[in-house]
């Protein structure tokens, strides 16, 4: 009987937002489940064991909880606190089964909280990993609740009636309904654990001097004076007020309860802030305070207990070493933060890493006059991250839009599929650090070497439809495009201005920026020319000459906005002495506000300091054509993404897992690394996955003997599996066509590799089009797909496409469709188009393969033919690495404490 798979304790959120801790059962847990089973009603108790049970009958289901893991007995604890309050298992007696018995038991006071939920993901997930494929169990009609939470995880159930008992059946795999449904058990956790940080009833500032300039009191009085309308205190030593607000000498002095708490006190004091704000009922704090984790391995170690410790007191941590948080909800009106100003209210969501990068943003969205609806400054992001944000967000009437700057992900394959759900609502933009240091991999296959860290998150947002800017300025041009306006329907631009040399500059930059420029027809012409009376260009861009007066500067845009030519309107207009700019501004505000599903921006120069958006919608001015139209295209690049279908998880005929699953365990019993070729043929014939056959030959003569029986011109190439780049080091010889060529070259070719290597024979293929594909595995990422054109294509263009998996039916289409070398594939200037379904099949496999087997750190097929016949690939490369304690994007855990 083997070992359980690991079972290490993480956090996880209570459906009304509390903590506990979900880890197997330890023998020293026998008098708290024992304890737990003597406290549960008769009700209960008959519901779970079919009869009151005895004492005997108790001793003996804690004796079984606490016997010793395997693979065949695997046990999930819920603890919140010191209080053991749920117990889920699974058995099984047959080691062959797939198949194992499930019993789960919750404390009676914690029902209703989704605890039974969470310990059943858990288990299932556990199960999964230990070879077990369905769990099953026997309740009676009585038990709605344990049918109800079966049921609500939405994988594939079956249930059964039959003498007086439901059995039923639940699959330990996650389909797309089992997501959607734990991502929405999420949001409405997130969302309950969230609300004493983000709208607190009442909050305290602890470490709030009299001293103007200090961090506690700068904070104590941006709250005051930003009007935060609940029960608001202070904390400091003297018990004197500040700034006119209540203060006591300690934190367990305060009237409980007390939501949030706002802690500006020295790093080895912040514990004994939150044990005492625990006992007033404290749910959420924000540590202004530094000395954690950036502080070297001491503060690491001190971040590391304070979250342990709020875990156990099931409070919520922003920080800490960060700048606070602000929520301009009227409602709310809190500002708990040191930034120097806060904006209007409005409907853009901020988390930015960087406390410097929070200050420019709320400065860009003071000055350029766009709202905020709520800012969190993340700083060390101990415990709350952003994907706690995002989840929080997504139901958040008054946020329309977030920016995210992100330094680091916690678990980027969980950010993927749940900032890809809130991106179908609302626009997200993510400024992600460290482009500078995304070099390639020295020595690694073609596929991770295109798949670098930088071009691996790219893929990701692009894959979410995150909007990635370049720079900070970029990300806040977007924001206010994206942020209370309509989206483009389209990529038509049509700019109208009264500045010939910016119009132009506007049409270069749409150009350049993959937006159309469109000919206006010849209608559109000829109403341009009556209401202007001399415009000196009605094409597209409309250029109406420096002094025309706003009357006709708004009728050119009202005609333009009318005809249905146009997705997005942009307005440049120059100041000079001899025409009013405000009053144009004016004009062409009435007009953009008659239009409220036309996307519109405007730039406006040399007219001195006018407003900084158009109309009582609010349309972006910009100072620069070139600023404005990044943001439209941002727009437009989101829009399109948007309209999209999604695609669904792709049903793969002849996928034998069982076969590839045993050549994987083979591989990494025998030390793992780069495999020998029959192994990797294995693996993928086992995913369908086409490979031209190849003979391995020791010896010269065996060499000619396999040629013979493959029949000539054949390859033959090294079958060192350490060899990564053959061709370079002449590990390859091409077109022998006899006998005599094939020993000539054999020992050549073996002697590239290592000693008793020998050499690969194989046919020699030819196709119209060569590409390469391939997998490469991140420990936080996941698994990344690539493809791209290969030959002489591979290093000159770097025509690459990469998808994270899971990969949709969808997304095969989409890589091919995204190279520049696209039409290659469909017939390019007379020559045959490939079959492209079968292309898109071979990556699906790929994938599922990948997504499947994340012990594959490199898969390089290098080369794939591709033609009208199919698709093969003719050599590949296969690298097998244990994994670790990744992230699993299908269970729902707060950010690890040591993260």
């Amino acid at each position: 009987m083997g070992t359980a798979p690991a079972g290490t304790t993480v956090d996880a959120l209570t459906s009304d937002g509390g903590i506990v801790a979900i880890r197997p059962v330890r023998p020293g847990d026998r008098n708290g489940l024992a304890a737990m089973f003597r406290h549960a009603s008769a009700d209960s108790l008959r519901l779970r064991f079919f009869a009151a049970p005895s004492e005997t009958s108790l001793d003996a289901e804690v004796e079984r909880l606490c016997r010793p893991e395997t693979t065949r007995h695997l046990t999930m604890l819920a603890v919140e606190g010191d209080d053991l309050v749920g117990v889920a298992s699974c058995e099984s007696g047959d080691e062959a089964s797939e198949r194992a018995e499930f019993s789960l038991f919750v404390a009676d006071q914690h029902h209703g909280r989704g605890i039974g939920t969470l310990l059943l993901e858990h288990l299932a997930a556990r199960a999964r990993r230990a070879g077990i494929q369905e769990l099953t169990g026997e309740i009676l009609p009585a038990n709605r609740d344990m049918l109800r939470v079966a049921h609500d995880l939405s994988v594939p159930t079956w249930t059964r009636f039959d003498d007086g008992i439901f059995d039923i059946g639940l699959d330990t795999g996650a389909d797309e309904r089992a997501y959607t449904a734990l991502d929405r058990r999420d949001r409405v956790s997130e969302r309950a654990s969230l609300r004493a940080l983000l709208s607190p009833a009442s909050i305290a500032v602890v470490g709030a001097g009299h001293r103007p300039g200090g961090v506690g009191h700068e904070t104590a009085c941006a709250l005051r004076e930003y009007g935060f309308g609940g029960p608001l205190y202070v904390v400091n030593r003297s018990g004197a007020q500040v700034a006119g607000l209540a203060a006591r000498r300690r934190v367990a002095d305060l009237p409980a309860p007390i939501d949030l708490l706002v802690v500006a006190v020295p790093a080895d004091d912040v514990a004994g802030v939150l044990e005492q704000g625990a006992q007033i009922g404290v749910r959420a704090a924000v540590v202004l305070s530094a000395g954690f984790g950036e502080a070297g391995e001491e503060g690491r170690q001190l971040q590391h207990d304070l979250v342990r410790l709020a875990r156990r007191h099931g409070i919520r941590l922003v920080g800490p070493n960060c700048l606070g948080i602000v929520n301009t909800d009227p409602r709310v009106r809190m500002n708990a933060s040191f930034a120097p100003s806060v904006p209007a209210s409005g409907g853009l969501a901020v988390a930015a890493q960087s406390g410097a990068v929070g200050v420019a943003l709320l400065d860009d969205a003071t000055r350029a006059g766009y709202g905020i609806s709520s800012f969190v400054s993340l700083g060390n992001k101990a415990d709350v991250s952003g994907n706690d944000l995002i989840a929080y967000w997504y139901d958040d009437p008054a946020t329309q839009a977030i920016a995210l700057y992100l330094e680091s992900f916690g678990n980027p394959r969980k950010f993927a599929r749940t900032v890809r759900a809130l991106g179908r609502r609302k626009p997200v933009l993510a400024l992600k650090s460290g482009r500078s240091a995304s070099g390639r991999r020295a020595g690694a296959s073609h596929t991770a070497a295109a798949a670098a860290p930088d071009a691996t998150v790219d893929a990701l947002f692009a894959q979410a439809g995150v909007i990635r800017p370049e720079d900070l300025g970029e990300m806040t041009d977007a924001a206010r495009m994206l942020t209370g306006q309509p989206l483009p329907a389209g990529e038509r631009l049509v700019v109208v201005g009264n500045a010939g040399g910016l119009n132009v500059l506007a049409s270069d930059a749409a150009e350049a920026a993959g937006l159309t420029v469109p000919a206006l027809s010849a209608r559109l012409r000829e109403r341009l020319q009556a209401v202007t009376k001399g415009a000196a260009s009605t094409d597209n861009p409309i250029d109406l000459g420096a002094g025309a007066p706003a009357a006709a500067f708004a009728a050119a845009a009202e005609a333009v906005a009318g005809s249905g030519e146009a997705d997005m309107l942009l307005l440049v207009v120059i100041g000079t002495r001899s025409n009013d700019p405000a009053g144009i501004v004016r004009a062409l505000g009435e007009v953009v506000d008659r239009y409220p599903a036309l996307t519109a921006a405007a730039v406006v120069v040399g007219a001195g300091e006018l407003a900084d958006r158009l109309g009582k919608r609010g349309a972006p001015v910009y100072g620069l054509p070139e600023r404005a139209v990044r943001a439209l295209s941002a727009a437009s690049r989101y829009a399109a993404w948007r309209r999209e279908p999604l695609g669904a998880r792709p049903r793969l005929t002849g996928v034998r897992e069982t076969r590839a699953r045993a050549a994987v365990g083979e591989g990494l019993t025998a030390g793992a690394g780069w495999q020998p070729f029959e192994r990797t043929a294995a693996i993928l014939t086992a995913y369908g996955i086409a490979l031209e056959p190849a003979a391995t030959a020791m010896t010269a003569e065996e060499a000619t003997e396999a040629a013979e029986r493959i029949g000539c011109p054949v390859v033959v190439k090294s079958a060192d599996p350490d060899l990564v780049h053959k061709t370079d080091v002449g590990g390859v010889r091409v077109g022998l066509t006899g006998p005599d060529e094939v020993r000539g070259a054999f020992d050549q070719v073996a002697a590239v590799g290592r000693p008793g290597s020998g050499v690969l024979v194989q046919k020699q293929i030819t196709e119209p089009v060569e590409l390469v594909a391939g997998v490469a595995h991140d420990p936080l990422f996941g698994s990344v797909v690539l493809l791209g054109l290969g030959g002489v294509h591979t290093d000159i263009l770097g025509d690459t496409a990469l998808r994270l998996v899971p990969m949709t039916d969808l997304d095969a289409g989409r890589m091919w469709r995204g190279l520049r070398g696209a039409p290659l594939l469909t017939g390019y200037r007379g020559s045959a188009a490939v079959d492209t379904a079968a292309l898109e099949e071979f990556l699906l496999r790929v994938g599922r393969l990948a997504e499947d087997f994340p012990e594959i750190a490199e898969l390089d097929l290098n080369p794939v033919l591709a033609g009208p016949g199919g698709v093969v690939a003719v050599d590949a490369k296969l690298r097998l690495a244990p994994i670790g304690a990744e992230p699993d994007s299908a269970l729902r855990v707060l950010r690890a404490a040591d993260a």
